[in-house]
């Protein structure tokens, strides 16, 4: 079954064990989850307010 989930967040979130960082992705684009793959960055010109579907390949498109 398929479901749509929004992520607002543009980055991840840095959580330290130990002495090590360990980054989180929030964006929900990683390809590496539940760690920052560096995919968040392909929504760095996202308009706020709107909404987009990202699609396998890493191409995007305007929902709302």
């Amino acid at each position: 079954m398929a479901r749509i989930v929004l992520h607002e967040e543009q980055g991840p979130i840095e959580v330290k064990v130990g002495n090590e960082s360990k980054w989180i992705c929030q964006c929900g684009l990683s390809k590496n989850k539940l760690y920052c793959d560096g995919s968040h960055n392909k929504t760095k010109d996202e308009e706020k307010g709107k909404v987009y579907k990202y699609n396998p390949n890493g191409t995007r498109k305007l929902v709302q």
